[in-house]
């Protein structure tokens, strides 16, 4: 006889039985009183295997003899558990923010921002959003106050764009110029136009390889960046963003002092050298001397990108 676990008969359940041969296997199905039968059943060892929906399955074993009849104990059968599998799988946006809270930890000698270097060899791309805050935080940071502040004193000490004038008041203009510049630059190379073109405005770490495919990497990377689809593809974003910069540049700096079109040009390919030589520096010096851009910051990047992916199992009726 088949029961369930309140007593009440199981009618329908699939009874198999199972010899050594299986050419005197049999199986029935319980009525309505829960119970089943064999008849002829060939002596020696045998099993009985008995399922049910919704119900974990039941095995018995063992021996009949010749001219004997055997009868098996009345069998409860228990309510079979459900396990659900829910996999939670993070958003791209929610992964690339984790990356930037490690970036933004990235400093050089403990002070200078190394924001915009990935030591991720699969960072997933910024979303617009994210490509602005970077931007923003780049330019807030008080490190960049501060690099622009000895900037606007050398230009002063050097009288550079003299129709500034000299004193606080030449300082200060100086200050607000060299300021602009940075804050013109970053936003338009590093979020406006990597918005619209769909580029990725960081340096992504080689660290592999011999010296010279990682030199070659790096000079590659002045002109060459990857899209928010992973592949490579021309840095329009920083070339264009530089001859912007130039050209905004002319609103804000003393007549005599504005650059022609031609030498915007000129400076945006010395800012294109400037680039590789930076990338240079960031491919075998800048990583040793940055504390959270080591392979352990890289990891704990990881690590908090895998902690988004997990598997939720649960066990219920």
């Amino acid at each position: 006889m088949v029961v369930d676990q309140t007593g009440a008969f199981v009618v329908g359940a699939h009874i198999r039985l199972t010899r050594e041969n299986p050419a005197y296997s049999q199986e029935v199905v319980s009525d309505e009183d829960g119970l089943f039968s064999f008849a002829n059943v060939a002596p020696g060892p045998f099993e009985v295997s008995i399922t049910s929906a919704a119900f974990a399955t039941q095995t018995l074993t063992g021996t009949v003899r010749s001219g004997e009849t055997c009868t098996i104990p009345q069998t409860t059968l228990a309510i079979a558990t459900a396990v659900t599998e829910v996999r939670v799988v993070p958003r791209r946006v929610e992964i690339a923010e984790d990356e930037i809270k490690a970036e933004e930890k990235q400093r050089v000698l403990g002070v200078i921002p190394n924001f915009y270097v990935t030591y991720v060899p699969n960072a997933v791309p910024l979303s617009s959003k994210q490509k602005f805050e970077l931007a923003w935080k780049t330019t807030i940071d008080p490190v960049s106050f501060g690099i622009t502040g000895v900037i606007a004193g050398v230009q002063q000490a050097q009288n550079e764009f003299s129709g500034y004038g000299q004193g606080a008041q030449g300082y200060a203009k100086r200050f607000g110029a060299s300021y602009a510049d940075l804050v013109s630059s970053t936003f338009i190379g590093s979020a406006i136009l990597p918005s619209i073109f769909k580029q990725d405005p960081r340096y992504f770490y080689k660290g592999t390889g011999t010296k010279r495919s990682r030199m070659l990497y790096a000079l590659a990377n002045a002109v060459i960046c990857k899209g928010d689809n992973g592949h490579w593809q021309p840095n329009y974003s920083g070339i264009l963003g530089s001859l912007a910069a130039g050209g905004i540049s002319n609103l804000y700096y003393p007549a005599k002092n504005r650059d022609g079109a031609e030498l915007t040009l000129e400076n945006t390919l010395i800012g294109i050298g400037a680039t590789a030589a930076a990338n240079l520096l960031q491919e075998f010096v800048v990583r040793k001397l940055t504390p959270n851009g080591s392979s352990r910051g890289a990891a704990k990047a990881q690590s908090a990108i895998g902690k988004l992916s997990n598997t939720l199992v649960h066990d219920g009726d």
